[in-house]
């Protein structure tokens, strides 16, 4: 049996891969590196693909200056500024999730902390809306356990919160926060009771070691859920003309992030369109069980009718749960 082929049969059997064995993953030929992380989601995942979908609920005016996002205050963007939307425009945007049958949906704000009357009002569009059946999320940036369970209380079901790339290597895409302050964040909502959806952004200028090392961390705090973007250069950002990785690299990592957490739930987001273009299907054969759909924070996506087309096609159905 050849090595890869003997590592994907250990690693079903429950054999948890080193970094070392992690990182010599890339050197792998391309299609048996993705026909391994293939087997391994089959195993772990079946051909259900889980859908996600925002609302990006309060935009720009950011106070933290991360490289790559439109909407800091410290980058030149064109991106819409507005403050917390009103419970009516969630509520809408969570039947139309409902009705293109996606399982979770994301109340997203900008900021690096929702102030309290703002939580208050998503507390209040949670409640709203947990009757749907769709499981409800929140991005609200930082947050300690005392707000988090409240949050839970109201319906809450999952919270999200990227550590987005490795510690090695967070200090050249943000100075405003540390990354210790955001794995906090991630492990108070884990200690809270709340389904963790944690995962980052590739394509800053890492290194296939730091993607690696961002793997292994978000392991150890033991997401259930990880969602991959990958760098859609914004104009006015830092990373405007940072060169974009490859079709193949991005399949790569994505089979790589498998391998390192077969059981977990892969889900391909933020710059899937502009980076993989024809390729977009194959995020399943590289081991993603996931995506998100119907668009993105401050850059469109495709229409959730193609998604859900794509899926079929591939002879893939959708998890409504």
């Amino acid at each position: 049996m050849a090595t890869n082929e003997k590592l994907v049969v250990d690693i079903i059997s429950g054999h948890k891969i080193s970094r070392q064995e992690a990182e010599a993953l890339f050197e792998i030929d391309t299609i048996d590196l993705l026909a391994g992380a293939d087997k391994i989601r089959e195993h772990f995942k079946g051909k259900k693909i889980s859908l996600c979908s925002i609302i990006n609920a309060k935009s720009g005016s950011c106070s933290e200056n991360c490289a790559f996002c439109a909407q800091s205050i410290h980058h030149k963007t064109k991106v819409e500024k507005y403050p917390l939307v009103n419970s009516e425009a969630i509520t809408a945007a969570v039947q139309a999730s409902v009705k293109n049958h996606v399982g979770c949906f994301g109340i997203i704000t900008s900021g690096n902390a929702a102030s309290e009357s703002e939580v208050d009002k998503i507390c209040v569009s949670i409640e709203e809306n947990k009757k749907h059946g769709i499981r409800i999320s929140a991005s609200i940036g930082s947050a300690d356990t005392e707000r988090l369970k409240k949050l839970k209380k109201s319906g809450l079901k999952r919270f999200h919160h990227n550590i987005e790339t490795a510690e090695s290597f967070f200090h050249n895409i943000c100075t405003s926060h540390s990354y210790t302050d955001r794995v906090a964040t991630a492990k108070a909502a884990k200690k809270a009771g709340l389904e963790l959806c944690c995962g980052g952004i590739f394509g800053l200028g890492e290194n296939r070691s730091q993607r690696v090392e961002f793997a292994f961390a978000v392991k150890d705090i033991d997401a259930d859920s990880v969602p991959l973007n990958f760098l859609n250069p914004i104009a006015g950002t830092p990373l405007a003309g940072q060169k974009p990785i490859s079709p193949e690299e991005i399949l790569k990592i994505i089979a790589v992030m498998r391998y390192i957490l077969p059981e977990k739930d892969i889900s391909i987001c933020g710059g899937r369109e502009v980076n993989l273009r024809d390729l977009q299907s194959w995020i399943f054969f590289a081991g993603a069980n996931g995506m998100m759909t119907g668009g993105y924070l401050t850059t469109p996506g495709r229409g959730v009718q193609q998604d859900l087309q794509m899926i079929e096609d591939l002879g893939f159905t959708v998890n409504k749960s």
